[in-house]
């Protein structure tokens, strides 16, 4: 340093004594090193480049958002190095998500004193239920009718307008806000984690979720379809206070560990940052399949369900074309795709359509019991397979009826000497499920083909000849398998007339 300062240099000469010194110091590196003995990954490896390279912005960090999404939540340290943060929710409790306005000056200039649409929704982490997305809320539909599984805190809300939660989307709000204003939103989440897994010996353990926004501007005719931000976080959902737990859990084991591990984990930040991602892809089969939970007992059962006269209803029974298709009939190998679809839509199999799209009758019938619960779910995976191999559940009560007037010809035949030596008569089958009087009522009409309005009363020959009432609790005490001999008799008040079962 002494002839630095005795000899100033000019500052070319010192940037060329500098760059000749750093050639010089890198010059030994690949002879001191043997080539097998040096890695670049091992070096890479060491808790420092660790810790830097978890700070380094992303290629396109130039690129600025505009906006930016932040939950009012915890994140988990128990959360390695360069994995996705994740996040534990309380089932039900209200947590703020703030609308962050990241333009630049004179950034979309478009949107400046307009408003913009954000859409939230409560998805899937996991590839494999995302695949399943639809069915899984379906079944959940059914598990907690009226329930949805997100909702806007409305009240404690700040700086949105026209909030909406559509009925047939459980997992999906959306409201509109000014970026140029002060804007929180509160949401509430009301499925936990363990509702979507498989039930397993030894405890269940939660999937983990998604909440991602979608944020819009208008178009020319004003609609808000142009999108402009996307973005997301990983989430865990408890019972409520379960959250609080696992965040102490995960706190206390971490004091635990050695510090050398500790610095293979991140450290737990106060709130949530949703990162950029890729718009969710619209639905577009949700409003186009009815919704098992509100709208689907119409168009799933128009052939079958016709406990009436079969003259009420004739246009859905000429629905049907194929033998392959109906209700009360197997899916056959034989069946087309477009047979099959028919098939599920009348089984009640209507939200996995989408999913078997191109499943012809073999394809379907060659699933296992296993395929069929890991792509529907247990309970509807059960009902599936059970239906595909024509599995018929046995009916409550088994009664058989024969009327009177065909007993008397058969008998005077007899008398008369035009019949056989012995006495054939033919009865015909009821298969009761609900086991009440209207029931049976429907469907001794069904099998007379005539309208239940048409019998009055039903009457069940006693002692010593008289009638009495037949009452669900009478049928409910039938015996299985009972023989009865109708008789009608003319009701005094209508056209009606009472059936009497001796």
């Amino acid at each position: 340093m002494a002839w630095a300062l005795k000899l100033p240099l000019a500052d070319e000469v010192i940037e060329s004594g500098l760059v000749q010194d750093f050639d010089a110091s890198l010059s030994g590196i690949g002879q001191e090193l043997g080539a097998g003995a040096y890695s670049m990954s091992d070096v890479l490896a060491l808790p420092i480049f660790k810790q830097e390279e978890s700070n380094l912005p992303p290629d396109d960090e130039n690129k600025v958002l505009p906006f930016q999404y932040v939950l009012c939540a915890a994140t988990s340290p128990a959360v390695k190095l360069h994995e996705e943060t994740l996040t534990y929710l309380n089932q039900g409790q209200s947590y703020e998500i703030r609308m962050l306005d990241n333009r630049k000056m004179g950034e979309l200039p478009e949107i400046t004193g307009k408003m913009v649409k954000s859409i939230i929704r409560v998805v899937f982490h996991d590839r494999r239920l995302q695949y399943t997305e639809h069915q899984q809320l379906e079944g959940w539909r059914w598990n907690r009718p009226g329930d949805r599984i997100l909702d806007l805190d409305i009240p404690m809300s700040v700086g949105i307008t026209d909030p909406r939660a559509n009925p047939t989307q459980l997992n999906t709000v959306e409201f509109l806000w000014d970026p140029s204003k002060r804007t929180s939103v509160f949401i509430q989440v009301h499925c936990i984690s363990t509702e979507f897994t498989m039930r397993k010996h030894g405890g269940e353990k939660g999937v983990p979720f998604r909440i991602q926004i979608d944020t819009f501007k208008e178009n020319e005719s004003g609609e808000y379809t142009e999108h402009l931000h996307s973005a997301s976080c990983q989430v865990k959902v408890f019972k409520p206070k379960g959250a609080d737990r696992k965040q102490k859990t995960d706190r206390e084991k971490m004091e635990k560990r050695a510090p050398q591990e500790k610095e293979k984990y991140q450290p737990s930040y106060e709130t949530t940052i949703l990162t950029e991602c890729s718009p969710w892809p619209e639905a577009t089969y949700v409003n186009n399949s009815p919704s098992p939970g509100f709208n689907s007992s119409r168009s799933s059962f128009p052939v079958t369900e016709s406990n009436g006269s079969p003259k009420h209803q004739p246009e859905p029974v000429a629905q049907v074309a194929d033998v392959s298709i109906t209700l009360s009939s197997n899916l056959l190998p034989t069946a087309t795709p477009q047979d099959a679809q028919q098939w599920l839509h009348r089984n009640r199999f209507s939200p996995f359509c989408r999913l078997f799209t191109n499943f012809s009758g073999a394809d379907l019938l060659k699933l296992t019991r296993e395929d069929v619960i890991q792509i529907c779910g247990p309970a509807d995976g059960i009902r599936l397979f059970n239906a595909l191999k024509g599995r018929v559940v046995r009916p409550r009560l088994t009664i058989y009826v024969c009327q009177e007037s065909q007993q008397v010809r058969e008998q005077q035949k007899q008398e008369n000497g035009d019949g056989a030596g012995s006495t054939f008569y033919v009865y015909h089958a009821i298969y009761l499920e609900d086991l009440t009087a209207v029931e049976l009522t429907e469907k001794i009409a069904q099998l007379f083909s005539i309208s239940p309005q048409q019998i009055s009363q039903i009457f069940k020959q006693g002692p010593t000849g008289i009638h009495v009432l037949v009452s669900d609790e009478m049928i409910q005490n039938f015996q299985d398998e009972a023989c009865f001999v109708l008789d009608t008799m003319k009701a005094e008040a209508n056209d009606s007339y009472h059936i009497i079962l001796k």
